[in-house]
């Protein structure tokens, strides 16, 4: 099972790699990158671990044995105890549990290391492998968006304690 790692400058060239090979995989789905991405890869990167510093993001990717990038998991405009999720899985590495592993991971940082109480993510309406991951892993449907110019949802899942009435029980969701 490829293993969640934060973002570190070392990881540029694998992760690079990982989101040329799935360009177009990704661009079915979500919206593209845009080519000044790939163009200014390096520059963007270090803007990104500079701004991971100051606690307004998390940047994470998965890395397999050998130590590619299969996949990314980041949280993003971190305010207020909550965060937006944004995730995507390598087209190889597609269908066999690894964003809804990573995502059930996340959201166990995001509650123990990050302290946040609250995540919300958005998809396209098209897009049902995402909506099965966000529903497998305890986010609520709350509303609908646009991304991009395609109809979408919006989700929600908190990460604070929740009582379960009758229970005396306060268990994380």
């Amino acid at each position: 099972m490829p293993e969640l790692q934060r973002l570190r400058l070392d990881h540029a060239p694998a992760l690079l790699a990982f989101e040329k090979e799935n360009r177009a995989y990704f661009a079915a789905s979500i919206p593209d990158r845009g080519d000044d991405y790939f163009a200014r890869f390096d520059e963007r990167h270090a803007a990104l671990l500079a701004e991971q510093e100051t606690g307004a993001c998390h940047f994470h990717v998965l890395v397999d044995d050998g130590g590619a990038v299969v996949g990314r998991v980041n949280l993003v405009d971190v305010a207020d105890g909550s965060a937006e999720l944004g995730y995507r899985i390598a087209e190889s590495a597609a269908g066999r549990g690894l964003a809804t592993s990573a995502v059930r991971r996340i959201c166990d940082l995001s509650a123990t290391e990050y302290g946040l109480t609250g995540l919300w993510a958005v998809t396209t309406l098209d897009n049902a492998g995402s909506r099965a991951v966000l529903a497998r892993t305890g986010f609520v449907a709350v509303g609908e968006t646009v991304l991009d110019g395609r109809p979408g949802l919006r989700y929600e899942r908190s990460l604070g304690p929740v009582s379960f009435p009758g229970s005396g029980d306060d268990r994380r969701v």
